[in-house]
């Protein structure tokens, strides 16, 4: 996940970070909790606060990308430890309808999305309950 994301901020639970691919606005969230792989194996404060967070990232993705769908999945079969994938989907991306693992290449966001996660982080900052 580091290799191939950016990071954004820390959130009370999660590490957030922005995948490096342009294509699509893929946010991650990552609970600071090392070996949890399922959300089941969180306690149940951690399980809500995880919900928080995911409904506030994905706030700021709609807010700042405006998108046409959110996607949000926990799947975790090439990278156990748990992590929660928030992705804006546009009807004309490169991989509608289907899901957006292995399609194409990935493209770089350009200097490092600086822009993109300043845009992000303001976002979270205005998002009510503020993770």
């Amino acid at each position: 996940m580091a290799a191939d994301s950016l990071p954004i901020d820390s959130l009370e639970l999660c590490q957030l970070r922005l995948m490096n691919d342009q294509r699509f606005p893929w946010l991650l969230l990552v609970p600071a909790r090392p070996g949890t792989v399922e959300v089941l194996d969180l306690d149940a404060a951690d399980q809500m606060r995880l919900w928080d967070e995911i409904r506030v990232v994905a706030g700021a993705v709609r807010s700042v990308f405006a998108p046409d769908k959110l996607n949000i999945a926990a799947l975790g079969n090439v990278v156990p430890q748990l992590h929660v994938h928030v992705i804006g989907r546009f009807r004309n991306d490169a991989a509608w309808p289907a899901p957006v693992w292995g399609v194409g290449t990935p493209e770089p966001w350009p200097d490092g999305a600086k822009d993109e996660i300043e845009r992000l982080r303001r976002a979270l900052q205005q998002t009510p309950d503020h993770a």
